[in-house]
């Protein structure tokens, strides 16, 4: 009797497979309010002084997404492929050869433009004489421009000699954006970039910079060669440094 009582009390296989179906549903709901408190957590600020990461980003997919809306806009790549392009490469020719005076630009160097869009900084060098140019920017513009993120690039360590960017402000990391020109440089290569100080930057633009400080901060293999102020399409400074051997 007491044995047949104490079968009756053990659960069914019915009883087993039902627990089983709710315990499932109850982790799926925990996970799947997980995923959506990481998606909706801001991504978190550079604490460097000086530099304001922008907020609203709710993921890399966004931050992506917003940054392409500019590059592809059909509008502005027109401007850029016509009214645009002979005279933003006068100004940049103007830049390379007062660089290559200064020895910090050869016609031997190997050189990139980060953020390069339809290439006009690239055409500037090559008609300076530094014909082993080459842009990277999310969108090709074959054969100037090849596709790749400047957070993430497609090149090997210590591939180049000189790299230009104009578009620091656009680096959602720009520890990454940084590190990775360092990691492609070669020692004693150059990196120049013109960023905006004294002005805000456009509606596209991932952080805010304040002063030159975050830079050297961030540039933590390579020296400070000089900072001086440019009129570089609403971008107010040119910060030059070379990569140390350490």
């Amino acid at each position: 009797m007491k044995e047949a009582i104490n079968q009756s009390r053990l659960p069914t296989p019915k009883t087993i497979f039902l627990s089983l179906i709710i315990l499932s549903l109850f982790i799926l709901i925990i996970l799947s309010l997980q995923s959506h408190n990481s998606l909706q957590k801001p991504i978190s600020t550079n604490p460097t002084h000086g530099l304001k990461i922008r907020p609203g980003y709710t993921s890399y997919d966004t931050y992506i997404h917003h940054q392409l809306q500019k590059t592809t806009n059909p509008k502005l790549r027109k401007i850029w492929t016509t009214r645009d392009w002979a005279r933003k490469i006068w100004v940049f020719q103007r830049f390379f050869n007062r660089l290559k005076q200064e020895k910090l630009l050869s016609t031997t160097s190997k050189a990139l433009c980060v953020g390069a869009r339809v290439g006009q900084e690239v055409e500037a060098l090559k008609r300076v004489g530094v014909n082993n140019s080459i842009g990277l920017d999310l969108v090709p513009y074959p054969p100037n421009v090849i596709k790749g993120d400047f957070h993430y690039q497609p090149f090997d360590d210590e591939t180049f000699d000189f790299e230009f960017s104009n578009v620091f402000d656009h680096a959602l990391y720009p520890d990454k954006f940084v590190g990775e020109i360092q990691r492609t440089l070669k020692i004693g290569g150059i990196c120049v970039l013109h960023v905006a100080v004294s002005r805000r930057s456009d509606k596209y633009s991932a952080n805010d910079l304040y002063s030159v400080e975050p830079l050297k901060m961030l540039f933590n293999g390579s020296e400070l060669v000089r900072s001086r102020k440019v009129d570089g399409f609403g971008l107010d400074t040119e910060v030059v440094f070379r990569k140390k051997n350490i």
